[in-house]
């Protein structure tokens, strides 16, 4: 099993609310649709973002979009998104996030990336999987359980919030993102691939463009 990142007790409580309020529901990546829940008694959902189960929980029913059916793969880009591979101190050692059952078939990448000029401080962490065996949104699931554990040892303060969901791009699937104190955590799924990422220092909204961005280069 890959090395995982420390958990503290904060981190413990917070995946624990998360697998408590999750409802994962079965979903056909190929169609591309699946049943929302209904919002919280007396909460407002904007029309653009899927229903939130409860704070600290990415939908897991999030409605899929934009090129349906097709698999696709995650490979590991030199630049995505305008972003530069990590290297030296700053490139992963280890995996920092469990990514779950790996089958034969399955491709793993683990990735820091660098903003514009940056030499040190806390990297972009980007994990994804493809050929995903099952439901992708469940596997997206796991791997955010693991992301919060990890960000929660490595300078994220505070508890994650609601996640909401953000244009996928031309690749289709779901993307969303929550705020995880200053920083926030985003995550793709679509029909064979799952993935997510850490952005230090930054909102849902700003870290939902960037990971669009990167996606054009990380997912084939």
């Amino acid at each position: 099993m890959p090395s995982i990142g420390p958990r503290t007790a904060r981190s413990l409580l917070a995946a624990g609310a998360l697998a408590a309020a999750l409802t994962l529901t079965a979903c056909d990546p190929e169609a591309g649709t699946t049943a929302d829940a209904p919002p919280p008694a007396g909460t407002t959902t904007p029309a653009t973002a899927p229903s939130s189960p409860a704070a600290a929980t990415p939908s897991a029913t999030a409605k899929q979009s934009g090129k349906a059916g097709g698999k696709h793969t995650v490979v590991s880009a030199q630049h995505a998104g305008g972003l530069t591979k990590s290297t030296g101190d700053g490139a992963v050692t280890d995996v920092p996030v469990d990514p779950g059952e790996m089958r034969d078939g399955m491709n793993l990448v683990v990735e820091n990336y660098d903003r514009i000029g940056q030499t040190s401080g806390r990297r972009i962490l980007f994990v994804g999987v493809d050929n995903v065996p099952e439901d992708t949104n469940k596997r997206r699931e796991h791997l955010w359980r693991g992301l919060i554990d990890y960000a929660a040892g490595n300078g994220s303060k505070g508890d994650p919030g609601t996640g909401t969901a953000y244009a996928a791009g031309p690749l289709g699937g779901s993307l969303e993102c929550l705020p995880y104190g200053a920083d926030a955590l985003c995550g793709w799924a679509d029909s064979s691939t799952a993935a997510v990422a850490l952005f230090p220092q930054s909102t849902p909204a700003a870290a939902a463009k960037l990971f669009a961005a990167m996606r054009a280069d990380l997912e084939q």
